[in-house]
C-alpha cells in the first residue's frame, strides 16, 4: 500500500544567536512533515503490515526533503528525529506502525548515514496539535549537545482520519552547549 497524501509541509529554522551571543556557524533544523489518510481510522485491525509499508516510503520521502530544504549534503547532517501525531480515529499503534519497524533505513540512506537509534515521538490529537519531534545525534546516541528537539504545528492536521508524520534534520546540536558529556569530535573518533 502507497501512502494516500493529502499535503507535505517544510519546516525550516536558523537559529543565529542565543541569548545575546552569536552561534556561528547558525544552527539550521528543517522538519518535513505528511499529513496522510489512516487506512484504519475507525477500525481495529490485528495486521498493521499497510502502515509499515507507508513508513518505508515516508522515511525516504520526509528525509531528502530535509535534506533539501537544507540545501546540505548528507555528511553534513548531524541530528535527526521522527514523529508521528495520530487523528482521534486512529490508535497510538498506527503510529508506531509507521515509524518503527521499516521507516529508518530509508530516512538514514537520506541523511548517509546513522548508526544511533532515531528518537521518536507518538501521540494522538486533533488539528492544529503540536507535533513534537526528538532530536539526536545520528552516530553515537550520548552525544548530549545533540539532545534536542523541533515543534511543528499544522492548522487543518491531523483530523480524525489522519496521521501527521514527521521527521526532521539538522546541522548541529542545541546552540552554545555546555552540559558536558561526550562530544560529536569524541564520537567520530570512536567509530
Amino acid at each position: 500500500m502507497t501512502a494516500d497524501i493529502r499535503k507535505i509541509a517544510v519546516f525550516v529554522e536558523e537559529t543565529r544567536s542565543e541569548m545575546g551571543r552569536p552561534v556561528s556557524p547558525p544552527i539550521r533544523k528543517a522538519a518535513a512533515c505528511a499529513v496522510l489518510r489512516n487506512p484504519f481510522a475507525g477500525a481495529y485491525a490485528d495486521d498493521l503490515s499497510p502502515l509499515i509499508d507507508i513508513g518505508a516510503e515516508m522515511g525516504g520521502l520526509l528525509g531528502r526533503k530535509c535534506m533539501e530544504a537544507l540545501g546540505i549534503e548528507p555528511a553534513e547532517a548531524e541530528s535527526y528525529g521522527k514523529a508521528a501525531l495520530v487523528g482521534e480515529a486512529g490508535e497510538l499503534e498506527h503510529a508506531a506502525a509507521v515509524l518503527h519497524p521499516a521507516l529508518g533505513k530509508p530516512l538514514r540512506v537520506a541523511v548517509g548515514g546513522g548508526a544511533a537509534i532515531i528518537p521518536s515521538s507518538k501521540a494522538i490529537g486533533g488539528p492544529g496539535d503540536i507535533v513534537d519531534i526528538p532530536l539526536g545525534y545520528k552516530d553515537s546516541a550520548y552525544v548530549r549537545s545533540h539532545f534536542d528537539g523541533m515543534r511543528i504545528r499544522l492548522n487543518d492536521a491531523p483530523r480524525a482520519g489522519e496521521i501527521v508524520i514527521a521527521v526532521a534534520v539538522t546541522t548541529g546540536g542545541r546552540p552554545l552547549p555546555r552540559v558536558g558529556g561526550l562530544t560529536v569530535e569524541q564520537a567520530r573518533t570512536a567509530q
